[in-house]
């Protein structure tokens, strides 16, 4: 899958994932969403294409890091996501469940597409 497919595959994601928070807003529902979750969403989205992108550039530069470099962008983005928590929290005052629930929702459907994806991509590299 080439680089082009791969990011709108994955535009066409995050609009999917924010559909339901979308319908949140617009229901009586918004109090399930946190303050300021928009900013998480986008933050932990651009953050997922980032990394994404890094992982198959070298991939297509030198297969034989690709291992070492998903390893090191998945972990980049945990402690970047984790940072933009602590630092999140502490500039806004949230309800910690509602927070949770929704930082969760983000990042989990987010390293699900990045896995997939990537492992799909590594499955065609190896059929070649």
């Amino acid at each position: 899958m080439n680089l082009f497919r791969f990011v709108l595959y994955y535009i066409g994601f995050a609009v999917l994932i924010a559909i339901p928070p979308m319908v949140l807003t617009e229901t009586d529902c918004a109090y399930l969403l946190a303050p300021h979750f928009w900013v998480l969403f986008w933050y932990m989205a651009a953050l997922t294409l980032i990394v994404i992108l890094i992982v198959l550039m070298v991939q297509k530069s030198n297969s034989e890091f690709y291992a070492q470099a998903f390893l090191g962008a998945t972990t980049f983005k945990i402690l970047a996501c984790l940072i933009f928590m602590a630092i999140f929290l502490r500039k806004n005052h949230v309800d910690k469940l509602i927070f949770m629930g929704d930082f969760f929702y983000v990042y989990f459907l987010n390293t699900a597409f990045e896995v997939y994806g990537l492992l799909r991509n590594l499955r065609n590299q190896n059929l070649r």
